[in-house]
């Protein structure tokens, strides 16, 4: 028997990066100094009747939390099960099938997927030379949205702001800044969702130190934040994680915030020691570094051999291959290096 299927699906592969169990993991950018004070806290406090019951639905109490932490109104803000989730969200409710999404190139690798799944067309856009956006490029696509991804992942490079006002001035549409990475970078843009067309996203998947739970949320006008909402639903985030979050937002921001400086700490030493090795890395203001290196994908491979998973690229946009490395505890970054020796040996 022949099972029904969406013929637009049928070459769409799941999203599965190389993933081997290996004792040194810095493959996905996370915050691997452990969990905020008030997460723990949380959990132990649990009760059994708080996990049997729904949550309250569009997790209003994490909505309050994130208004306090970014300083606006609770109106201008959705959430949803991490920043990936929001960002399909928004394709969902302001595209239609064979609509046209614009985003950098190389950019967040889950952009093009989003677009396969939703039945939208995309058109990649290569980033300037200096790794800024190309914002003529982006506007020539005459897309109705433009993903921005700043700090960029992967390359850990930012757009400008000039040239990020410049694209919201001139966008036919809505501008979708991704900000995943902001508490890691020297300026954010958060005060651009102030703009009627544009939707700021971040999630506490990175700085907070909560991947696991899925959380993320966007800032922006009430009423495109609406409209994220009806393609949102009303149980993207479960009642443990929307607590937690909840938490770690009004309690833990100093204890995030020194966690951050220590990643950025860390990864300066980083560059430092791959430079000894003759490796250039990109301009990073996330909390990771990117490493055109011929031939990453093998160097990855003989990296997990030694019990270190790194991710890497291929074939990037005007950088070609590439090792990307997420900043740690300084054992788990001496250890990754030292296998990354071995290899190049």
């Amino acid at each position: 028997m022949s099972l029904p299927s969406r013929a637009s699906y049928r070459d769409i592969p799941l999203y599965s990066p190389s993933k081997v169990k290996c004792g040194v993991d810095l493959s996905d950018n996370t915050n691997l100094f452990g969990m905020p004070p008030a997460a723990e806290r949380i959990l132990r406090e649990t009760a059994t009747a708080q996990v049997s019951r729904y949550p309250v639905g569009y997790a209003p109490d994490l909505k309050q939390a994130v208004a306090r932490y970014t300083g606006v109104d609770a109106s201008r803000v959705t959430t949803g099960c991490g920043s990936d989730d929001v960002i399909d969200s928004t394709l969902r409710a302001f595209l239609e099938p064979g609509d046209v999404i614009a985003f950098p190139d190389p950019t967040f690798v889950m952009m093009s997927y989003f677009a396969k799944v939703n039945g939208l067309r995309y058109a990649a856009v290569p980033l300037k030379a200096d790794f800024d956006i190309d914002v003529d490029g982006l506007l020539a696509t005459g897309a109705k949205l433009i993903y921005v991804c700043s700090p960029n992942n992967p390359t850990g490079t930012v757009a400008s702001r000039a040239a990020l006002e410049r694209l919201m001035d001139a966008a036919p549409g809505i501008v979708l800044l991704d900000e995943a990475y902001a508490e890691f970078a020297r300026e954010s843009h958060l005060d651009l969702a102030s703009r009627p067309n544009v939707l700021v996203t971040r999630t506490l998947s990175k700085a907070f130190g909560l991947a696991g739970l899925r959380v993320g949320y966007a800032v922006g006008n009430p009423t495109l934040i609406a409209e994220v909402e009806k393609a949102r639903g009303p149980y993207k985030v479960t009642g443990l994680s929307e607590r937690i979050a909840a938490a770690a937002l009004s309690e833990d921001v100093p204890w995030m915030k020194a966690r951050a400086e220590e990643a950025l700490a860390i990864r300066a030493r980083l560059v430092d020691e791959l430079g000894k090795l003759g490796l250039k890395t990109l301009p990073s203001e996330a909390n990771f570094v990117m490493v055109p290196l011929p031939g990453a994908p093998a160097v990855a491979e003989r990296m997990r051999q030694r019990d270190v998973n790194v991710r890497a690229f291929q074939g990037l946009k005007g950088i070609g291959d590439a090792l990307r490395i997420g900043c740690a505890p300084w054992n788990q970054i001496e250890a990754a290096l030292g296998a990354l020796r071995e290899t190049l040996r």
